[in-house]
C-alpha cells in the first residue's frame, strides 16, 4: 500500500504514557498498552467483547504542555475482533472513533501525535 493509498483522514501514533479509560454500560476498564491514537478515533486491547456499534464513554489522559490533559468523550465501535491464542480468547482488539469530540481537544490529540511523531 502506497502513503497515496492510505484512507485515514488524520495520522496515528502509538499511546506512550496516556491513560484510556473505556466504560460500555457495565464495562469499566483501564488501559495504558497496546494503544494507538488518532485525532478521529482509537485501537486498544480489551479484556472483554463490547459489540460493534457499541457507544462508550472516553476517558483520555495526555501529555499536554508540560502537564496532563484530560479528555473525556463518547465514541462508538466500528471494528472489533477476538485474538486467539492456543485456542482460546486472550483479548479483543476494538477501533473507537470519536463522535463527538471538541475541535479543541481534537487539536490537543493532533498535537501530542504531531510531537509523538517528531521523536520516533
Amino acid at each position: 500500500m502506497s502513503v497515496d493509498d492510505e484512507r485515514r483522514q488524520y495520522p496515528r501514533v502509538k499511546g506512550k504514557n496516556v491513560s484510556l479509560k473505556v466504560k460500555a454500560g457495565d464495562f469499566d476498564t483501564t488501559i495504558s498498552h497496546g494503544l494507538n491514537i488518532s485525532a478521529s478515533g482509537l485501537y486498544c486491547k480489551l479484556e472483554k467483547e463490547i459489540p460493534l456499534l457499541s457507544r462508550v464513554n472516553i476517558t483520555l489522559m495526555l501529555p499536554y504542555e508540560k502537564s496532563m490533559y484530560k479528555i473525556v468523550t463518547e465514541g462508538v465501535v466500528v471494528r472489533e475482533h477476538p485474538v486467539i491464542e492456543d485456542g482460546k480468547i486472550v483479548n479483543y482488539d476494538a477501533a473507537i472513533f470519536f463522535d463527538n469530540i471538541s475541535s479543541k481537544e481534537r487539536e490537543i490529540i493532533k498535537q501530542y501525535i504531531e510531537e509523538g511523531n517528531q521523536k520516533c
